[in-house]
């Protein structure tokens, strides 16, 4: 086994001990974790790592618009890794679309709202992402 090999599982188990003890973690922390996690098992951590990158957005980088959007891009772009099968793969990918685009209002992006309202159209009406299924 490589050192990379080693470093890739000891970050894996050093993730899974943080969001399995029995401290409430800040936010910061369950998104690095569910970040690696994602990688090994992405049918389970995709979705969670979801929800924390909005939260990690909205208490961490309020006062960074910036930052909070590029969190909600991830966020977007987890949830739309999610297994196509997943039933509650629409309905999060839709709520990391809404909320990207409140970000972009919030910011006065006014020309990157048509694309975020497009792939919006495109999950509401159950046509494949644009560049892949998901799947």
């Amino acid at each position: 086994m490589t050192f990379s090999a080693n470093a890739n599982h000891d970050a894996v188990l050093r993730a899974r001990v943080a969001l399995l003890g029995s401290q409430t973690l800040p936010v910061r922390h369950e998104v690095a974790a569910y970040r690696v996690l994602a990688r090994v098992s992405p049918l389970a951590y995709l979705p969670l790592l979801t929800i924390a990158l909005y939260e990690y957005s909205r208490q961490d980088f309020a006062h960074l618009p910036e930052t909070a959007l590029a969190l909600r891009a991830e966020a977007v772009d987890a949830a739309r890794r999610m297994y196509a099968m997943e039933p509650s793969r629409d309905l999060l990918l839709l709520k990391a679309l809404k909320r990207y685009r409140k970000q972009l209002v919030l910011m006065g992006r006014q020309e990157e709202l048509d694309a975020v309202d497009r792939a919006t159209a495109l999950v509401e009406s159950g046509r494949p992402w644009p560049g892949g299924t998901g799947a």
